[in-house]
């Protein structure tokens, strides 16, 4: 059945591909600064503004910048993210095929039904979908218990677009369960290698300047390009103190699920500072739970979720929707409540509220998975060979 949809996928994409970039051309300006010997990033720009994104985003987009004849050549350039979206839906087959928990007749929601994630892949050629790329990547490793590739290919991932952070917490808590305290802090220098590696060029120019701008978690986002907060006048959306309420559920709800849901997918594991590193690998459900329920409470509780996002969870949510107890026509009329929110532009104040709905439908019914309950056969480790 995969292979069907896989087939159906090319020519799908082949024929949405037409000259509809929107922040292509500010890429290939911000990378050819680069490309003319200019390493100090605050001197990097775009039509759009200065660049924001690691190094990683400059390595890549530069290649593009080449393949694509100094980005003129947009087609081209259509073609190559054409190619990435097959190839991360095979990942993604792959590591649904693992969990043996959703349903063959999701993949045709997953596949043919969102208009939007074929634009956001084939026609715009924003950095998203490279990064979740890699981040899907990542999570194959670490289903296949090959973690300190996961945290290379993850750490490639950040450096192309923070957004993957996110997933980050529930990655930290999976490593102190998997291989305890010291180390976790081994796989924590592998996540820390290739940003210091990628960056050099430019920690040398300006250091403080790469730091400043590559990770600049404070930065302001425009209002008219908002997805879920057009339901709050543009002076709130704005305000300081609204956007440190949201960290604070944001990092609340982390804590919550940590406490009294995450820690009963592993029976018998003692939590603390120093952890011991575990005999067994971790089964699949007892990895994809956390990390997509972590992602999807960062994008419930986001500043700002603009339509590129889509991607940072549109492949997760049949997983999670399927850890529920919903009954399919709920989690089919979830899918698709939430992509109609994501196809409304510009956004107003019913799909910006039918989509924080969504979310929370989505975390209530995550909070009383039958994932959390001792009997769970999914949650049996597996000894490692």
């Amino acid at each position: 059945m995969t292979r069907g949809f896989l087939l159906f996928q090319a020519p799908v994409t082949a024929l949405l591909s037409t000259n509809t970039e929107i922040d292509w051309k500010a890429y290939m300006q911000e990378v050819e600064g680069v490309v003319n010997g200019t390493y100090d990033y605050t001197k990097l720009r775009g039509d759009t503004g200065p660049l924001v994104y690691p190094a990683g985003f400059v390595y890549v987009y530069m290649a593009l910048y080449y393949v694509t004849s100094y980005g003129h050549h947009i087609r081209l350039g259509q073609y190559v993210f054409a190619l990435l979206y097959i190839l991360s839906l095979v990942i993604l087959f792959d590591i649904y095929r693992k969990t043996k928990r959703v349903p063959p007749y999701s993949f045709i929601f997953m596949c043919c039904a969102s208009y939007r994630i074929h634009s956001i892949y084939v026609l715009r050629l924003f950095n998203d979908p490279v990064a979740m790329f890699f981040m899907y990547v990542a999570i194959n490793f670490f289903l296949r218990d090959r973690w300190s590739i996961g945290c290379l290919m993850y750490s490639f991932g950040v450096s192309i677009k923070m957004n993957l952070l996110l997933f980050s917490p529930a990655i930290l808590m999976l490593l102190m369960v998997r291989f305890g305290t010291l180390k976790t802090l081994l796989h924590l220098i592998v996540c820390a290698v290739p940003q210091i590696v990628l960056a050099v060029p430019f920690l040398l120019e300006n250091p403080v300047g790469y730091v400043v701008r590559a990770f600049n978690f404070g930065r302001q986002f425009f209002y008219v390009w908002t997805v879920n907060w057009r339901l709050i006048p543009e002076e709130i959306f704005l305000n300081k103190y609204f956007q440190t309420a949201l960290l604070i559920l944001h990092v609340t709800f982390l804590i919550l699920f940590f406490v009294f849901k995450w820690r009963r997918l592993y029976p018998g594991v003692g939590f603390g500072i120093l952890m011991k590193e575990s005999p067994t690998a971790l089964s699949p459900n007892q990895i994809l739970l956390p990390l997509f329920t972590s992602n999807l409470i960062g994008m419930s509780f986001s500043r700002s979720l603009h339509y590129q996002f889509y991607v940072w969870y549109f492949h997760t949510l049949h997983y999670l929707l399927w850890s529920t107890t919903q009954p399919p026509i709920v989690k089919i009329l979830v899918l698709g409540v939430i992509e109609l929110c994501w196809n409304t532009y510009p956004s107003t104040v019913l799909s910006s509220s039918l989509l924080h709905v969504c979310h929370a439908v989505l975390l209530y019914g995550l909070w009383y998975s039958p994932d959390y309950t001792p009997n769970d056969k999914n949650l049996t480790a597996t000894k490692v060979d």
